[in-house]
C-alpha cells in the first residue's frame, strides 16, 4: 500500500503525536509499504527517514502554543498527496486539514480521521470560564463535522472516541503501542537516581508537555501537599512547554527540578526507569504515551481519573481525582506497594501494548476500507 499520513502540531518536542507517527511509519515501511508524512515546519523541505518521505511545510506559529505551526496551505497539501498517490491517507488534525476527508473521497482514497484528542476537553481548557452547555454546543458541532467528512474513524482509546460514538460515528478503537527495547526495567541505574534524589528518598517523575491541558501543576501541588504532611519526596519535571517559567515559580522552595525537554532518548528512558513513580496528571489525555513508556520502565504510574489513562494502565496504575490531596493520597499508596511486585506488573501490563499490533491493525483498516473505496 502507499500511505500517506497528514498532520499539525508537530515538532522536535511534540512528545506523543511525533513519537506515533515515526512508529506507525517505521511499522509500514518494514511492512512493505511506501509512506509519506506531511508536517509543518519552519521552511520548506523534503528528506527521506525510516519512517518514510517527510514533506515539511512552511507554516505559521500558533499563539499560545509554546512553538506549534499549523499547516494553512491546503493546496501544498494535496499536491504533495495528487504526487504520492497515496491508496490510504490518515489525517491526525481536526483544525486546518479536516477538509482532506471529502478530498480524498473524491479521489477513491481511504481517508481515516485519527482522534489524538478530545474537542470537548480542548474548548473546556481553552474557554476557562465559558459556560459548559456553550462548550457541549461547540464540541458537538465540531464532531458532527468531523463524523460527516470521514469514513474511518480511529479512536486509540474509548475515552477518545466516546464524543464521535456519541454524534452516531462507527468508531474503531485501535491503542497506541510502546517501544518495548527502547523503554526496560533494564535501564535503571543508580548514578541517575542519585543526580536527582538521595536513595532514602522516593524519585518521582512528570514527563509531560507544559501546557495548561496537561495540568503539570497539579504534580507540583501534589509535592506540596506531601511536603506539608512531612513526607520527603523529589519531582523531576521533564518536559517544556508556555507554562515552565510560572511553574518553575510555583515550585520555589518545593523539592522539584525543572528539567527541561530531555532530548537524549537513552537518559530519558533511564530516568522513567529509574524513578519510583511516574505522575500523569492530565484530565483529558486520551492515551497517554509517557505513562505506557514508564509501565515499559517497570515503573508504576499515578493518573488522572478523568482522563484515559486508567483504561491504559488497568491494575499497574493508580487513578486521582484531579485534586492536589488526591494525587498525594495515590502517590503515598503506590510507594507504599511492594516495589517488586509493582515493578513486574507495570512491565507485565506495559507488554500488551507493542507497536506492531498497531500497525498490523492500522494496515488491516487501510486495507478494508480501500476495498469499500474501490
Amino acid at each position: 500500500m502507499r500511505i500517506a499520513q497528514v498532520a499539525n502540531f508537530y515538532g522536535p518536542r511534540s512528545g506523543g503525536l511525533r513519537t506515533a507517527l515515526h512508529a506507525l511509519g517505521r511499522g509500514y515501511v518494514d511492512a512493505g509499504d511506501d509512506v509519506l508524512l506531511i508536517v509543518p515546519g519552519d521552511e520548506d523541505r523534503e528528506h527521506v527517514a525510516p519512517h518514510g518521505r517527510v514533506v515539511t511545510l512552511h507554516s505559521p506559529l500558533v499563539p499560545g502554543t509554546g512553538g506549534y505551526r499549523a499547516i494553512t496551505r491546503l493546496g501544498a497539501v494535496t499536491d504533495a498527496l495528487e504526487a504520492f498517490r497515496p491508496d490510504a491517507l490518515e489525517v491526525s488534525d481536526r483544525t486546518t486539514l479536516a477538509g482532506l476527508g471529502p478530498w480524498a473521497r473524491g479521489r477513491g482514497i481511504a481517508a481515516a480521521f485519527v482522534a489524538h484528542e478530545r474537542v470537548d476537553g480542548v474548548l473546556a481548557s481553552a474557554l476557562r470560564g465559558a459556560a459548559p452547555r456553550r462548550v457541549e454546543r461547540l464540541a458537538r458541532a465540531h464532531t458532527e463535522r468531523i463524523a460527516a467528512r470521514f469514513e474511518t474513524i480511529v479512536a486509540t482509546t474509548a475515552y477518545a472516541g466516546a464524543e464521535l460514538t456519541a454524534v452516531g460515528a462507527r468508531v474503531e478503537t485501535v491503542p497506541l503501542g510502546v517501544d518495548l527495547d527502547r523503554f526496560h526495567p533494564r535501564f535503571a541505574s543508580a548514578r541517575t537516581r542519585r543526580r536527582h534524589a538521595p536513595d532514602e528518598v522516593p524519585l518521582l517523575v512528570l514527563a509531560s508537555r507544559l501546557s495548561r491541558e496537561k495540568r503539570p501543576g497539579l504534580a507540583i501541588d501534589a509535592v506540596r501537599v506531601l511536603a506539608a504532611r512531612g513526607r520527603p519526596v523529589r519531582l523531576v519535571v521533564a518536559g517544556a512547554g508556555p507554562l515552565a517559567r510560572p511553574l518553575r515559580r510555583a515550585a520555589s522552595g518545593l523539592p522539584v527540578e525543572l528539567v527541561g525537554f530531555v532530548s537524549d532518548r537513552a537518559e530519558f528512558a533511564s530516568l522513567l526507569a529509574s524513578a519510583d513513580v511516574v505522575i500523569a496528571p492530565g484530565p483529558i489525555e486520551t492515551f497517554g504515551l509517557a505513562a505506557l513508556e514508564a509501565l515499559a520502565s517497570g515503573t508504576p504510574v499515578v493518573v488522572n481519573a478523568a482522563s484515559a489513562l486508567p483504561e491504559v494502565v488497568g491494575e499497574a496504575g493508580l487513578a486521582a481525582a484531579g485534586t492536589p490531596e488526591a494525587f498525594a493520597d495515590a502517590i503515598e499508596a503506590m510507594l507504599a506497594r511492594d516495589g517488586r511486585d509493582k515493578r513486574l506488573a507495570a512491565r507485565a501490563r506495559a507488554v500488551r501494548f507493542p507497536w506492531e499490533a498497531t500497525v498490523a491493525r492500522m494496515r488491516a483498516l487501510h486495507a478494508r476500507a480501500l476495498a469499500g473505496a474501490r
